[in-house]
């Protein structure tokens, strides 16, 4: 990630399509979210698609379940700094929790 590059700090990337979260990390992740949960799900072409529901996944437990079942449907980046997580979106998100 190029601005954890540029702050000098360390960072884990995921390739969340080789190595995608499991339902436990997924509902650590979503505890420590400072976004609603619902956020973590992208409402692109996919989830219409599939013919999903946005007020279907609003809850911790429905969002974990979706992404499970669906993993391209996971927001990205997601960036965690111990106990915190946001979705990286937009990228100045990412610098304020990095410094």
């Amino acid at each position: 990630m190029r601005i954890a590059d540029e702050l000098g700090v360390d960072a884990e990337i995921i390739l969340y399509q080789k190595t995608p979260p499991d339902r436990e990390e997924l509902t650590w992740v979503v505890a420590h979210l400072e976004d609603p949960p619902a956020e973590l799900v992208r409402k692109d072409s996919q989830f219409k698609k599939l013919g999903l529901d946005p007020a279907d996944f609003q809850t911790p437990e429905q969002v974990v379940a979706i992404i499970v079942k669906h993993k391209m449907l996971m927001q990205r980046p997601v960036v965690v700094r111990g106990d915190t997580a946001i979705i990286g979106r937009p990228k100045e998100r990412v610098r304020d929790l990095l410094s």
